[in-house]
């Protein structure tokens, strides 16, 4: 204990645990975890994901990730294009991430096991110039 005090180490021991409580900051708020445009497509693949837009209809008839389901953000209780299956992975995606990551919370609350949120949204799926579908 002497060696934390006299040398002025104790210093470094709370810089080691700030640091170590950010890195874990983002795995411990809320339940979902934000992924990059690759590791969604891994999951989409691997894991079978559904890829859920909250987006309203008018968003995402100008642009979504192929394949994925509309149910926006305030019609996401009940709705019916949600899986039974509440242990199978879902991706919200919106267009920033910030209403994906409300849904994600309330998917959450709802029961669902693994809820994810594509970070940056469409505007990141865009960037990695990832597909694009657009209905009429």
């Amino acid at each position: 204990m002497s060696f934390l005090l006299e040398h002025n180490n104790w210093i470094w021991l709370v810089a080691a645990f700030a640091s170590g409580g950010l890195l874990l900051w983002p795995r411990l708020g809320g339940g979902a975890s934000g992924l990059t445009p690759q590791e969604t497509v891994q999951m989409i693949n691997r894991e079978r994901a559904i890829v859920i837009d909250v987006c309203e209809p008018t968003e995402f008839a100008a642009g979504h990730v192929t394949g994925s389901r509309n149910v926006p953000l305030g019609q996401l209780t009940g709705a019916k294009e949600l899986p039974g299956d509440k242990a199978r992975p879902l991706v919200l995606v919106c267009a920033s991430g910030m209403r994906a990551s409300r849904a994600a919370k309330l998917l959450a609350q709802q029961g669902h096991q693994q809820v994810h949120v594509l970070a940056g949204g469409m505007k990141a799926w865009r960037e990695a110039q990832l597909p694009v579908e657009k209905t009429a």
